[in-house]
């Protein structure tokens, strides 16, 4: 339920209503727009009068919001979510590329991407210390160490970093990471969210492979219920019959998740696709439908690489991709 307040009501009178909501067992956000002030509800609900509540002196209308995600929609939070990392704004018309490494392997090679993924226009540093992978077979990642490395990548570029977490329990290692990312198999990990929830910084949410747009949300809803709103959604393609390509990008998610909720919204061309010379073109339409960021993986030598060298650009390729990004947001400007 939402409660949309008129404009001239006091501090002191939204304060009231306020403990109003509180008496009854309901916890409220404020949400302060341009125009309007919206006090969001949350909680059971059903024993508020909304006849009462509208015939207050300063409440214009009531809603109730029949969708299950509450503080993840956009009636509960009309004005776009900007997340700010190190300076760098995600979500609100403010867009970034952020690229590196499927995984890091060695500090030569995570500083040399990460010196020429900055030069081509990137913001954040990506880079996998902890990987999931269908066989425990398959190279594990550096874990911790790989994490060292990106911070010592970090301290040379001023990059701030991104990196997937698999376990409530490495949280002590990510205490400098700037973006915690939760992969497409976490998505429903929902101790994990909780766990996340609990901490403030911005959380790079990966929609499961299997998963709708609603079930995202809810998995958001996770984590803000916690009391963390720093939450970016990531659409990195879903699983169809489809064979040519790792799975099928679904990229009317940008448009329909911008209508359904106030949070950034970003793609992952890479994972999406899992072919290099189909990622420049994908990642071009995610930036045309309107896409808030995109996160590319970029490798000094593909060919060599521990782990998803086939969808990993060149640094030449990433910086040619680059540059259509920029004539395309340009051309959106007029």
């Amino acid at each position: 339920m939402i409660a949309v307040i008129k404009s001239g009501a006091t501090a002191q009178q939204i304060d009231g209503l306020q403990s109003w909501f509180h008496a009854r067992g309901v916890k409220t956000h404020i949400s302060e727009g341009d125009y309007q002030t919206i006090i969001g509800l949350v909680g059971d609900v059903s024993a508020i009068d909304t006849d009462l509540v509208e015939g207050l002196e300063i409440v214009e209308s009531v809603k109730r919001i029949s969708d299950p995600f509450k503080r993840a929609n956009r009636k509960f939070h009309p004005k776009d979510t900007v997340i700010d990392v190190g300076g760098f704004k995600i979500g609100g018309g403010n867009f970034q590329i952020i690229a590196g490494p499927c995984s890091v392997e060695s500090p030569e090679q995570i500083l040399s991407v990460a010196k020429s993924v900055q030069k081509s226009g990137a913001s954040l540093l990506r880079g996998g210390a902890f990987k999931p992978r269908t066989s425990p077979y398959n190279f594990q990642g550096l874990r911790a160490e790989g994490i060292d490395l990106l911070l010592e990548a970090k301290k040379v570029t001023q990059m701030p970093i991104v990196t997937e977490i698999m376990n409530a329990v490495h949280l002590p290692l990510f205490e400098e990471v700037d973006i915690i990312q939760v992969g497409a198999r976490n998505m429903q990990n929902f101790e994990l969210l909780k766990e996340l929830g609990q901490c403030k910084k911005p959380i790079l949410l990966k929609r499961g492979f299997a998963n709708t747009l609603q079930e995202l949300l809810m998995s958001a809803e996770y984590i803000m219920a916690e009391g963390n709103e720093n939450v970016i959604l990531c659409e990195r393609g879903i699983r169809t019959f489809e064979t040519y390509t790792r799975n099928t990008l679904d990229l009317s998610a940008v448009p329909v998740l911008r209508e359904l909720t106030h949070l950034p919204v970003i793609i992952d061309p890479s994972h999406a696709i899992g072919v290099s010379r189909y990622v420049k073109p994908m990642a071009l339409a995610a930036v045309a439908c309107g896409a808030d960021g995109l996160i590319i993986e970029v490798h000094n030598d593909p060919r060599n690489a521990s782990c998803d060298g086939a969808q990993s650009l060149t640094p030449d390729e990433f910086d040619d991709l680059s540059a259509d990004v920029d004539k395309i947001r340009e051309a959106l400007k007029v």
